[in-house]
């Protein structure tokens, strides 16, 4: 059965993950032994993760995602490498805190194009390159809990997770066909730069900590699992799912 989580032979893409969240997920998939492509625009902080992680199947991609003509080049370029693309994850995200009734258009469209559009366009050019194939594939977004709960001050955010947990169901549906399963990981609250404002703030870290089963925050790493979970053999009979890492947060009641 061990052999069914094995990611040997597999080549995967994962994006926003020079930190984080997407680091944790890429070196989950690396570990389990597939040649990952760590994408992100932060190029100091790319480099340093993947070169501290001394294995020749860690490689880099510098991107900025909200420039197309840069965004475009990251299939290209793997499958001249590798010849292959089997596992895709749409980490990347940002967010933008501004009460409803002031969010500006332009937050709204660059949360709208990273957090949704980005991952529709770079699923769908590898899953033109699976089709091809012909070998299937994953495809893992990285929603939030966001998706399922209405948060403050988030418009943009809550919007785009939510598309992006449907976008999921129906690229599911639409690929079955090709053997390409897409599903959903929704981290609760985790110790990342994005929560970075709430952690430290003891007021609302306490607010947090109360609607956690597990009496902790989640660390980048506890993505690992569900990930190479998701990306294997393991789960080949799941797709147009979404797993919530959250330590209880959705399940708790009052």
């Amino acid at each position: 059965m061990s052999n069914q989580f094995s990611l040997n032979g597999k080549v995967a893409i994962v994006t926003g993950a020079a930190r984080g969240n997407g680091k944790g997920i890429a070196e989950g998939l690396l570990g389990a032994g597939a040649t990952v492509y760590f994408v992100d625009m932060l190029q100091p902080e790319l480099e340093e993760t993947v070169q501290a992680l001394k294995n020749e199947k860690a490689k880099s991609i510098v991107a900025d995602l909200s420039v197309r003509a840069e965004l475009d080049a990251i299939v290209p370029f793997v499958l001249k490498n590798e010849g292959r693309i089997d596992i895709l994850v749409n980490n990347a995200g940002i967010t933008a805190v501004q009460p409803s009734e002031e969010h500006t258009e332009e937050n709204w469209d660059k949360v709208l194009l990273i957090n949704l559009k980005v991952p529709f366009l770079l699923s769908q050019a590898v899953a033109r390159a699976m089709i091809e194939k012909g070998a299937g594939g994953s495809i893992i977004n990285v929603t939030s809990l966001g998706a399922e709960l209405g948060l403050a001050n988030v418009p943009g955010y809550t919007a785009s997770k939510g598309g992006l947990k449907q976008l999921a169901k129906t690229l599911a549906f639409d690929w079955a066909k090709h053997h390409i399963r897409v599903n959903n990981i929704g981290p609760g609250y985790m110790k990342t730069n994005m929560t970075r404002g709430s952690f430290g703030n003891p007021e609302l870290k306490k607010s947090r900590d109360d609607r956690m089963m597990l009496a902790r925050w989640g660390e980048p790493n506890d993505l690992a699992g569900p990930a190479v979970f998701l990306a294997s053999d393991a789960s080949s009979y799941i797709t147009g799912q979404d797993i919530y890492v959250d330590g209880g947060w959705l399940a708790k009641g009052v």
